[in-house]
Parts: C-alpha cells; structure tokens; sequence
C-alpha cells in the first residue's frame, strides 16, 4: 500500500495550499501578482502542442499556476474573482450539477456564489489532494471552518488547461455544500 505524501511537496510547488495556515501573506501576495501575470499570457485561441509548445512545458505551467489559483480562492473579491475569471478560455465547457456551462457568460452568475461562500470569512478553502498529466489538472478541495473546524463545503474538479497560453478550456466538477448554497449579498461583489 502507498503510503499518503503531501502533494505539495511531490510536486515541488511554491506553496502548499493543503491546509489552513501554510501560507504568509506576502507570499500570498506574490502567488496573486503571478496569477495576474500568467492570465495576461493567455492566446484568443488554445494553442497546439508541438516541438515549440511541448506537454512538458505546459504541465510545468500547470503546476507554476496552481499556487496562483489557490491564492486567488483564498482572496476572494473583485481581484481574487478577476484573476479566476481570467483563467477561463473564452471557449470553455463546464460540466457540474448545474450545468453545462459553455463559454465564459453561462456560469459566471452561479460562479460568483461558489467564489463567494468558498471565500468566505471565517472559512479556509484547502486543496489536498493535486495530480498534474500534461494538460489534465486533478484536485479535490474542502472548505474548513475556522472556528468548528467543520468541512462546510468540498468538491473533486477535472481542468483540462492548455498552460498559460491557452488557460482552462474544459473543466467537470462536482460540489457538495454541507451549509450555504447561495451567498448572502454581502459577500457578493458589488454591481
């Protein structure tokens, strides 16, 4: 039997998001300003893979950018929902209990109560479990409450992620949410 390793750690990440409490705010900071920086790299149209785009450059970006989305979860509000948004090819397919979703419009209202409660305060989002395949980006999560230490929310996502260039064109996700299912307005975003 295998036995259980810290992700994290496997994959040489820069931060280790598995657990409340792992991660300064400065590298917080640093994580949210490479998010905004490898969002801006993204092509109109996903890019292919050859000798000038290899599947091993774009898993590297996969695991450079992973950090840089549990940072901006974590962050919430108008920077941390820009920096997710952004990560979105303007083609993308979304399947979940809600869905499907396709292109970046069809979910964006149902996404910004998942961003909203996963971000909310006194709730910690944590990322365990992260398997990286060329493209294909694996991961369970849970949402912890800081206080009862309660698992409020959790989910197992599917990305498929052309690297920084392409961003996420397909994602297949299942949430389960344990006490909140529509955010209360004052963790929405204005407008």
């Amino acid at each position: 039997m295998q036995k259980p390793v810290n992700y994290y750690t496997f994959w040489g990440l820069e931060a280790d998001f598995s657990k409340p409490g792992l991660v300064s705010p400065q590298k917080q900071e640093e994580l949210l300003q490479k998010g905004e920086y490898f969002v801006s790299l993204k092509e109109d149209e996903v890019p292919e893979v050859n000798a000038n785009y290899t599947w091993a450059q774009i898993e590297q970006e996969n695991k450079d950018w992973w950090p840089t989305h549990c940072a901006a979860l974590r962050t919430g509000g108008e920077r941390g929902n820009n920096i997710l948004s952004g990560e979105y090819h303007k083609n993308l397919v979304y399947l979940c209990q809600d869905g499907p979703f396709v292109g970046t419009e069809d979910q964006k209202e149902r996404e910004t109560h998942w961003w909203a409660l996963l971000s909310q305060p006194g709730v910690t989002m944590c990322w365990p479990i992260v398997f990286f395949w060329r493209e294909f980006v694996h991961f369970e999560w849970k949402c912890v409450d800081d206080a009862t230490n309660e698992t409020a929310s959790k989910g197992l996502v599917v990305w498929i992620r052309r690297g920084h260039r392409g961003g996420c064109y397909y994602k297949s996700e299942q949430l389960t949410f344990y006490r909140d299912v529509y955010a209360p307005e004052s963790l929405l975003p204005p407008g």
